[in-house]
């Protein structure tokens, strides 16, 4: 994989990235900011000491904490949990911090919130809600965690793609754009948390920009094979622009897993939670 751009400017406001949650999606954006050069801070809900194997992976710019730990020591909190937990959040620990949250709306298993059934509020105004006084920002919640590494190139590079992000905060939304542009990738402005239904599971930008497809008859292991290593067409800032632009609003809402490849779910079932 080729290298991410390493921070160089030492006016950066943003140094150390705390995150709550470092299973698939927060593990995946913890190796992607210590490769650029960021001090990361996990955590989760077991103990620091559980967190020290990833750690160990990750090199000096990385230590485990509590959650609140976290929070205090970071310029930019990414809450990587499962939407159905999102109330464990701490708001007040979070007041005044930008956070990334990378939630999606499956209602599974007897799951659902009525809210977002009726199209009331997204799952994103559901977050900022909770967490008032903080600035919240969608991001990375329409890629699948294995392709998070596999897709992020130096600024420039013809292979770097984009993701989308909401957020009702200009500023806010400036800062997380500095960091995921850090990176590896670019990014667009898909508009307000009230907008964010538009890159929501199951819209067009949701998942298959980033994700291969993997032909029906392959071994498991040829299915894995491809699934993890086979790069896709870049998706350029214009192209995710167009596929937002032309989103409708569905119903019912929220995430089917019927649609995704079956290597995708036999994978995420193997590290689901594993860092939560």
């Amino acid at each position: 994989m080729s290298q991410v751009n390493k921070v160089t400017d030492s006016r950066s406001p943003i140094k150390t990235i705390g995150f709550i949650g470092t299973a698939q999606i927060g593990g995946s954006l913890a190796r992607l900011s210590v490769k650029a050069g960021f001090n990361v801070v996990l955590s989760n809900t077991r103990d620091p000491q559980s967190l020290e194997p990833f750690v160990k992976e990750l090199g000096l710019l990385a230590r485990a904490a509590t959650i609140a730990e976290a929070i205090a020591a970071a310029d930019l909190v990414v809450a990587a949990i499962p939407l159905p937990v999102y109330k464990s959040l701490p708001a007040n620990l979070l007041a005044g911090k930008i956070v990334i949250e990378t939630l999606n709306y499956y209602p599974l298993g007897g799951f659902n919130i009525s809210a977002l059934d009726e199209n009331k509020f997204t799952s994103s105004e559901l977050v900022q809600q909770h967490l008032i006084g903080s600035h919240v920002v969608k991001a990375f919640h329409n890629i699948g965690y294995p392709h998070i590494s596999l897709h992020a190139r130096p600024a420039g590079d013809l292979e770097r793609t984009t993701v989308p992000i909401a957020g009702d905060d200009d500023d806010a939304k400036e800062l997380v754009e500095k960091f995921i542009n850090a990176i590896g990738y670019d990014t667009v402005d898909a508009g307000s948390l009230a907008e964010s239904w538009r890159i929501e599971p199951g819209t067009p930008i949701y998942y298959w920009p980033y994700a291969p497809p993997v032909p029906e008859g392959l071994s498991e292991d040829e299915a894995r094979k491809l699934y993890l290593t086979q790069k896709v067409e870049p998706l350029r800032p214009e192209g995710a622009m167009a596929l937002i632009a032309e989103t409708e609003r569905q119903f019912p809402v929220g995430g089917r897993l019927d649609i995704l490849p079956p290597i995708h779910l036999t994978i995420n079932g193997e590290y689901a939670n594993s860092r939560y």
